[in-house]
């Protein structure tokens, strides 16, 4: 069987459009600017800060995994885990809102491409199944 040529699936492309934003957003927002560190940071906006762009990271190699894999449940299974990263991600917008980030406009940006990586996803989703 040929490789997919991921670059082509529109719900790839979404999310690479989506981790582009993330870090771009958290770039702004964090107190610790080297974004390869803020894992060490003791900032609660910069612990939300990472976990956002791990999850964001995250979702381009589930949405590979579920594009190449041949079992079912497998994708099944890496759907789930993009669905529950989704939800994560308004949580972490809402995490970065409440601990007084003031530039609540891109908190809002970001909060406009995750709904619309949503969309992607639930057509995507329909046509995995």
């Amino acid at each position: 069987m040929a490789k997919k040529n991921l670059r082509h699936i529109p719900i790839y492309k979404k999310a690479l459009e989506l981790c582009y934003m993330s870090r771009e957003v958290v770039s702004y927002v964090s107190f610790n600017k080297d974004l390869l560190k803020l894992y060490e940071s003791n900032s609660h906006r910069d612990v939300i800060a990472d976990a956002l762009l791990t999850d964001t990271i995250l979702i381009p190699q589930r949405i590979a995994k579920a594009e190449y894999s041949i079992s079912n449940t497998e994708r099944m299974e890496q759907v789930s885990y993009i669905n529950i990263m989704i939800r994560n991600m308004n949580s972490y917008c809402l995490g970065l809102e409440k601990d007084g980030v003031k530039e609540l406009e891109y908190i809002n940006l970001l909060r406009t491409e995750i709904k619309s990586f949503r969309q992607y996803f639930k057509k995507w989703k329909t046509a995995m199944n």
